[in-house]
């Protein structure tokens, strides 16, 4: 069978070892391992346990035989691997790289493309499904406390049927409600993540995932969409040299794997109401209301640094001129946080990295998602998405309703 833009599939490594060791048949790095023997690509950007599995770290791999070290899931992920393309890598100008992707880390990689500060012929992007990464810190204590489990003995963590399921090495398994966990606050996903309207990445090349495989194969096998040309021609490739086994995706299970989709954006809604029920204004009014919080900022760019959308080389707030003070004087609260709004209101793709590291605990991630949802409204512009020639709404706009593409 010949596959094509989306396609879909059930699909699992025909390489025991890989199987074995990656989540659910191994084929993300089955894939991963051909790009690289058949010199496709030069590198794979991925992600590997580091001190424990609250511990993911980075990683550039060039050697086939080392890729099984980055196979399985990390829920306590919450690294963007767009700021490490970007910050390390030149955006791939230099090297071809194929680069496992969550939802946030596709829209930010797209988003980069569309600014041109990655080469798009230079990557492709295995998209992985997402329903939300955990803080590490968070995770442990709710651990502790919550589920009355030891950390460092739980080999598994997954959201199934609305329960976060805690596995232990002994096989014994422990289920609390998610929706109980987020709303008392004891713990669960990161705040961005629970509005987050993108599961599963079909901005990426190839969106891989667990949702909706049936049967046997349950557990077993990946649901494999084929989401771009470029993808479906790697998945060919890697089909046609029996390096990945497939079988036809079940009606049954392409529903499921909906319904599951469904559950999870209308919980993504409802987050959003929550957080956006305050400011229903305009952008100014937004600022207004979370005055208080951002006049906790101590200046530390802690938030510009971790976003992997803020790129410039040289920065405006620490360039002399007449904007501010010669040699690097930061502007008061509110206005450090209104000079970067410029550049992330119209491409903030909710990943959360800025209020990961806030040392002040200033909602960021919360601020710029309102500002960003305002964006949509107005311009119907969607970050890290095709929005098909529709342009960056402040670079290229005439006014709220008349644009034109230079």
């Amino acid at each position: 069978m010949s596959f094509k833009v989306n396609d879909m599939a059930y699909a699992y490594s025909a390489n025991d070892t890989i199987k074995d060791k990656g989540e659910y048949g191994g084929v993300v790095t089955s894939i991963m391992k051909y790009l690289l023997e058949e010199n496709i690509v030069d590198g794979i950007l991925a992600v590997e346990k580091g001190w424990d599995l609250y511990d993911a770290v980075p990683t550039l791999i060039t050697d086939p035989e080392e890729l099984i070290k980055s196979a399985g899931s990390l829920h306590c992920g919450t690294l963007n691997l767009a700021k490490i393309l970007t910050k390390y890598l030149d955006g791939a100008r230099d090297m071809k790289l194929a680069i496992t992707c969550k939802p946030c880390d596709a829209m930010t990689i797209r988003e980069l493309i569309r600014k041109g500060k990655i080469i798009e012929d230079n990557v492709i992007l295995i998209g992985v499904n997402c329903g939300g990464t955990m803080a590490p810190v968070d995770t442990i204590k709710m651990i502790k406390k919550v589920y009355n489990m030891d950390p460092s003995e739980i080999i598994k963590e997954e959201i199934v049927k609305g329960q976060l399921v805690m596995t232990s090495t002994d096989g014994s398994e422990k289920r609390i409600k998610i929706d109980y966990l987020e709303e008392k606050g004891l713990g669960g996903r990161r705040e961005n993540c629970r509005r987050c309207s993108l599961k599963i990445p079909t901005n990426a090349d190839l969106a891989l995932g667990n949702w909706g495989v049936t049967g046997d194969l349950k557990g077993k096998a990946t649901f494999v969409d084929v989401c771009s040309k470029k993808g479906a021609e790697i998945f060919n490739k890697v089909v046609d040299d029996g390096l990945v086994k497939t079988v036809e995706a079940k009606s049954q299970g392409i529903e499921i794997r909906q319904n599951i989709v469904n559950t999870m954006l209308n919980q993504s809604k409802k987050q959003k109401e929550k957080d956006f029920e305050k400011t229903t204004g305009d952008i100014i009014d937004v600022l207004k209301i979370y005055k208080d919080e951002l006049s906790k900022c101590i200046k530390c760019y802690g938030c510009r640094e971790a976003c992997p959308l803020c790129y410039c080389e040289d920065c405006c707030l620490e360039s002399e001129g007449p904007e501010w003070i010669p040699g690097g004087y930061t502007p008061a609260a509110p206005f450090f946080h209104l000079t970067r709004m410029v550049h992330m209101a119209d491409t903030c793709t909710n990943c959360g990295q800025c209020s990961e590291v806030c040392p002040s605990e200033i909602p960021v991630s919360k601020i710029w998602a309102t500002v960003n949802e305002k964006i949509k409204e107005t311009f119907n512009y969607y970050s890290g998405r095709d929005n098909k020639g529709v342009p960056l709404p402040f670079s290229e706009y005439e006014n709220t309703t008349t644009r034109r593409a230079k």
